[in-house]
């Protein structure tokens, strides 16, 4: 059963689950239908404040939203094709090949020639075989044995050397194609992903809070959520249940997981695909972005996927019976919910403690943050928080608009 936000939230931080939180929800036309702080964060002098709506947090994998977008923007100018063979822009990536197995004695791996090249689609659709490697055993393995985890940051090529878990385009897994993807804008602009994010995203809408990692602008870091005594680097633990080496073991800009920007800016992207504004890029690129962009093979990886037992974090809160596919963006719904999604919503998050949605149906979208205490993440708490917060709100808009009606 869905409880209300404002009940649950504050019985999570009583119960001392959960620090804080932020939530910022608006329509197309930027009236606030549901905006809040909750309870408090913690300085690195150990002193509490109140949590603020423009405190600055981890993004983790919601940062894969701003990356498709600075990616569709080099679509848009002409440096990148959405389906266009990326050999001449990433021959590291292009030439990687295809594990599958091992030899008898385990230790030498089976590896077979990728059928066709990668593309920027597939990196966007997690369809290029590209993977995380705890969400595929045999790339889990030969990392085991031939890049066992270190101390020192490397760039997205040396994070990411691993072979491919499939042919690229004939299923689906949830990947580190972004940063991939953010390494391919590096290379067709001449600049770093954060300055293309900030030139085509955070420029037009006004932002000027949001730095990839590390955080080191002064103003920022008095904001920042993830700077505490029990996160004195600031690595972004508590979102991703206390590790800290996404962050820790990163050199540059990662376009899966790295930025760090308020939720009060996040929604200012949010709603601007919402109304397809033409701020951040053309209409029909933001229509495609929302479109269902799995073929028959992948769609039935994508399938299999949500049905594992690693299906809950794949659905990010909708049911199996729904029906969805995924987007450039990330899961696109196929068909609408009575007194929930839309057809065509889009949603996705980050880390363990971060959603958010954009519905463009029902004329809303959203973002919710999580601060869990650490050390032990109540991982279910934080699934049952962040579903208040997408079911809920939408009995905030019903209510929001009766009121509206009857001024």
């Amino acid at each position: 059963m869905v409880e209300d936000i404002q009940k649950s939230f504050h019985a999570a931080i009583e119960a001392g689950k959960v620090n804080g939180a932020v939530i910022c929800t608006t329509n197309v036309k930027g009236h606030s239908i549901y905006n809040k702080a909750f309870g408090a964060r913690t300085l690195l002098s150990g002193e509490k404040v109140p949590q603020r709506l423009d405190d600055v947090l981890f993004l983790a994998s919601a940062t894969k939203l701003i990356t498709t977008i600075a990616a569709m923007k080099c679509v848009e100018q002409g440096l990148l094709s959405l389906t266009g063979d990326l050999s001449t822009i990433a021959p590291d990536l292009v030439a990687k090949q295809v594990i599958t197995g091992f030899s008898e004695d385990g230790e030498t791996p089976l590896l077979e020639p990728a059928k066709q090249p990668i593309t920027l689609e597939m990196l966007l659709t997690h369809t290029s075989g590209v993977a995380y490697n705890f969400t595929n055993p045999l790339i889990t393995k030969w990392c085991e044995k031939f890049d066992p985890p270190g101390d020192s940051p490397r760039p997205v090529e040396e994070a990411f050397r691993y072979p491919l878990a499939f042919q690229p385009g004939t299923s689906w897994m949830y990947s580190v194609g972004l940063d991939w993807a953010g390494k391919v804008i590096e290379r067709v602009t001449g600049r770093t992903l954060g300055e293309n994010v900030q030139q085509f995203i955070c420029d037009p809408l006004g932002i000027t809070d949001a730095q990839f990692h590390p955080v080191t602008r002064e103003d920022l870091r008095s904001r920042l959520v993830d700077l505490n005594p029990q996160d004195p680097h600031a690595y972004g633990r508590a979102a991703v249940g206390g590790s800290s080496d996404v962050n820790r073991r990163a050199q540059g800009d990662f376009g899966g997981h790295g930025l760090f920007m308020p939720a009060s800016d996040y929604i200012k992207v949010l709603r601007s695909l919402l109304a397809n504004d033409g701020k951040l890029l053309q209409p029909a690129t933001v229509n495609d972005i929302f479109q269902n962009h799995l073929g028959e093979k992948a769609n039935a990886g994508y399938q299999a996927a949500r049905n594992s037992p690693m299906g809950p974090f794949f659905r990010v809160g909708i049911d199996r019976e729904t029906k969805t596919g995924h987007g450039l963006g990330g899961v696109v719904t196929l068909q609408g919910v009575d007194g929930w999604y839309g057809e065509g919503t889009m949603t996705w998050g980050g880390g363990l403690s971060l959603a958010w949605f954009i519905d463009r149906k029902t004329d809303l979208c959203g973002i919710c943050a999580l601060q869990p205490t650490l050390p032990d993440v109540d991982v279910a708490l934080l699934e049952t928080l962040k579903q208040n917060f997408r079911r809920d709100v939408y009995r905030k808009h019903a209510a929001w608009n009766e009121q509206q009606q009857s001024v």
